[in-house]
């Protein structure tokens, strides 16, 4: 990447260049072997816990975090470029600077409207990386791209909220450091404003009615470095009315403004998903023959490679000026950019994902290469915050809205 930032972000991205050089590309090996004799498959592996130890040596740590409080005060502008280099390790490089999602969203949502005391019962242990997190929303019985459709149940009993109700593909999950989840559900089911019946209510791990019922597969992956994907039943869990993240019926904004640097975040790191799979593409071509010539001699090949360079510089652009306006006019204010690398993103790297896999032939679809599962993720994020139909129709609409 040739953009100039300025000199603290050029500062950072050389010391986490250096970190990804140093540590986190050696540790991609390490960490696998370590996983395949832990007693629990869902635990950290021990380099993982050496990683993060490293990286706050460094000073990158909590880089995510806009608030200067909690974290290390970056703008989305600011912050983009590093986002985009723990991309090109996302099983590792995220986790190890304590910038993992669903973690990254639960401390900002605690961050801006947390109480003290759930900030400093939640928010300091997550800052300190102590403690994983989760964000329950999803359920398997409605379409939960729709807020208005969940089902879930957040009752008020007295001093008390009661929650009921099923989820599943509740990243994080899983882990055993996983101690907190937000939860949303609906306290005002026959509210007249559809968008006022949600709430997000904290639920501790081992509350008793919390019951995590299985592991949920993304392609055939079981995604042990992020704490899995879980399938999580309330019934009749029962937590403090204190619990309350922000107020009542205030659910659904909540969602929103967690969503917009959730959304960016995602598209940063699928760029260096992106440029670690040309790289990979090309030290392949280079070093394949086929029919009397290296691979980087077929036509087809290179083009492939030249049409993946030239994505990744549009998307780039477009990511950096969806950061620009967020920083400058408010997530409001670049909804219609935040849509559209919602769209853009996902579809065009697990694209070029796909195209190494193809110059990789059976190496591309097996354990030996990170393409396969690459490209499960990015495929995987057309769907994550919403579908991309969900925001192809409302940035069409608010076209439309121009000419009506």
């Amino acid at each position: 990447m040739d953009f100039a930032f300025d000199a603290r972000t050029e500062e950072l991205r050389g010391k986490l260049l250096a970190f990804m050089d140093e540590h986190v590309y050696p540790a991609e090996a390490v960490a696998e072997e370590q996983r395949a004799a832990l007693a629990d498959p869902w635990d950290t592996p021990p380099v993982v816990e050496e990683l993060k130890a490293e990286a706050r040596r460094r000073g990158l740590w909590n880089v995510f975090l806009p608030d200067a409080e909690y974290g290390a005060g970056l703008t989305n502008v600011q912050y983009a470029p590093l986002a985009e280099i723990t991309g090109r390790s996302p099983q590792l490089a995220p986790t190890a600077l304590n910038c993992a999602a669903p973690d990254t969203g639960n401390m900002e949502v605690l961050a801006q409207f947390g109480t003290e005391e759930q900030r400093k019962r939640w928010l300091h242990p997550l800052l300190a990386g102590e403690i994983r997190s989760a964000f329950a929303m999803t359920e398997p019985e409605v379409a939960s791209s729709d807020a208005t459709n969940i089902g879930t149940r957040i009752e008020r009993d007295g001093d008390d909220y009661v929650i009921t109700g099923r989820k599943w593909y509740i990243s994080g999950a899983m882990n055993p450091r996983c101690e907190i989840f937000i939860v949303m559900g609906k306290t005002d089911p026959e509210g007249v404003d559809p968008r006022r019946q949600q709430s997000m209510v904290l639920v501790p791990r081992d509350t008793p009615g919390v019951e995590i019922r299985r592991a949920m597969r993304v392609y055939g992956y079981e995604d042990h470095y992020h704490g899995g994907h879980a399938e999580v039943v309330f019934d009749g869990a029962r937590v403090p009315a204190t619990n309350i993240v922000g107020e009542e019926g205030g659910g659904f904004a909540i969602a929103q403004a967690r969503l917009g640097p959730g959304r960016i975040h995602h598209c940063m790191r699928l760029i260096g998903m992106a440029e670690r799979a040309i790289e990979l593409m090309c030290r392949r071509a280079t070093d394949r023959t086929a029919f009397g010539k290296p691979l980087a001699e077929q036509g087809v090949v290179q083009e492939w490679i030249a049409d993946s360079r030239v994505a990744v510089e549009q998307l780039r652009l477009l990511v950096l000026k969806t950061a620009w306006l967020m920083d400058t006019v408010g997530n409001r204010g670049a909804h219609t950019e935040i849509q559209a690398i919602k769209i853009a993103t996902p579809r065009t790297v697990a694209g070029i994902i796909d195209k190494a896999v193809q110059l990789h032939g059976a190496g591309g679809v097996g354990q030996d290469f990170p393409l396969a599962e690459l490209w499960a993720a990015a495929r995987t994020l057309r769907l994550a915050d919403g579908p991309d139909e969900v925001h192809q129709r409302s940035l069409a609409r608010r076209e439309l809205k121009k000419y009506r």
